[in-house]
């Protein structure tokens, strides 16, 4: 199936930036014509558009080149390191964002009350999270100086503190929320795992935690000076789990399923999620109608998001999607198209970074619904949770009843205020509630 944003939705992004000075609306796709009228010293198209067969696109490459003008075709991949804020003040940013945040909203024609009554209704809602168990371990440093010895920062360490990350957050977060969540993960024989299942008990997530002999309980220790992070040492094994702890995993979540409404799996790529959990996980939501999510992390390792085939919703930001489809050149528009078509999902949230996110809707095989949301966080404290956050909230919402854009703007809200603190922290429906009143009220 092939969509394209229309030109309303186009000119609507465009007119948010900046640079731009004025849109040009064709009556229909005569841009051979608008070439030779405006004569623009630069023509830029998308890269997938180099070798197109378009009779009026070739006439305006042509056109431009008769005209001795630059012809560009450009991938429009995102530069996620913004610089917006060494030339406006935050605030003025913030306005920004919170009024492209509003009209996203007021282009799908979603309501504050079927906003607030999908919170409502997670309450009801039991999902099961698979996935890597991760611990992220924040040092807080005091910088000294620089070695002598060599270029290297020298830091005294102050304290530590342990927070729960990978999977482990994720169901965290969904028991926050209001809602139910079962956790089936792995873990080492060690210290670490032992407090993690301790931690998961007191919060109440329920959590069936295999012990692998073979590995440790992964853990991410991040060196910090004030709110900078100037090292990260991870200890960590990333080869496939045995046939006997896949086997354990698998009767679990066979056990378990017919009691969640979803699933979502939270792949790390250190060998948790085999092609046989996958399997299991697809056949047991047939059996039981359950929706089925799926994020691969791919930030020191290397995984495939497309292995995520016909899932309710995937959540890959752009890095991943390229990685998936060995495309770095296609524009954004096209790298979603091809991997929906990939993977048949019903859902794709393409997250951005500091751009926010683009959601389509593939629930209707004969119109895609897709909308852009921006970040709403304008000078983010730590990034390393939002897409654990995002994942959560998206999953549960669609599980307990919401439209996929409705699940987007909750899922924009709960990632902004999961930037706003160093080290994951659950977040709770209340503050996702304030969050979004707060904005639409101003």
């Amino acid at each position: 199936q092939e969509f394209q944003f229309n030109q309303k939705e186009r000119a609507s992004i465009l007119s948010h930036i900046e640079l731009i000075d004025w849109i040009v609306m064709l009556d229909k796709d005569e841009i051979d014509l608008a070439v030779n009228k405006l004569k623009p010293k630069v023509l830029i198209f998308g890269k997938e558009l180099e070798y197109t067969t378009s009779k009026n696109i070739k006439k305006a490459i042509k056109n431009q080149v008769s005209l001795k003008n630059e012809v560009k075709f450009l991938t429009g991949q995102v530069n996620y390191a913004s610089t917006q804020l060494l030339d406006n003040d935050q605030y003025i940013l913030k306005e920004k964002k919170d009024k492209q945040f509003c009209e996203a909203i007021s282009n799908q024609d979603i309501s504050i009350k079927s906003l607030i009554n999908n919170l409502e209704a997670m309450k009801n809602c039991r999902m099961m999270v698979i996935g890597d168990t991760i611990i992220d371990q924040y040092s807080a440093c005091e910088a000294i100086g620089v070695s002598a010895e060599a270029p290297v920062i020298v830091v005294k360490e102050l304290g530590t503190k342990n927070f729960l990350g990978g999977a482990a957050i994720v169901a965290s977060h969904i028991k926050a929320l209001g809602a139910e969540s079962i956790l089936i993960s792995l873990i080492g024989n060690d210290e670490i795992g032992h407090k993690t299942i301790k931690d998961l008990d007191e919060i109440g997530v329920e959590n069936i935690l295999i012990k692998d002999q073979n590995r440790p309980t992964t853990l991410k220790k991040r060196y910090c000076v004030e709110n900078q992070k100037v090292f990260r040492v991870s200890k960590l094994e990333d080869k496939s789990v045995s046939t006997e702890i896949e086997n354990k995993i698998i009767n679990a979540l066979e056990k378990h399923a017919k009691d969640c409404n979803g699933i979502i799996i939270s792949d790390f790529v250190y060998g948790l999620i085999t092609p046989n959990i996958i399997s299991s996980i697809k056949k047991v939501s047939k059996k039981y109608n359950l929706f089925v999510f799926g994020d691969l992390q791919c930030s020191s390792q290397l995984g495939d998001i497309s292995k995520f085939e016909e899932f309710s919703c995937i959540c890959p930001n752009e890095r991943e999607a390229r990685i998936s489809l060995k495309d770095k050149d296609s524009g954004l528009e096209s790298i979603c198209q091809k991997l929906i078509k990939k993977t048949n999902s019903k859902a794709l949230m393409l997250t951005l970074g500091a751009e926010g996110l683009i959601a389509y809707d593939c629930n209707n095989k004969n119109k895609i619904i897709r909308q852009a949301f921006p970040a709403l966080s304008v000078n983010p404290i730590d990034v390393s949770g939002a897409g654990d956050s995002l994942l959560a909230m998206i999953s549960t919402s669609i599980s307990s009843g919401a439209t996929i854009m409705n699940a987007a703007v909750l899922g924009t809200c709960m990632s902004s205020i999961a930037v706003q603190n160093m080290g994951n922290k659950s977040i709770k429906a209340n503050q996702v509630k304030e969050k979004l009143l707060d904005i639409l009220r101003n």
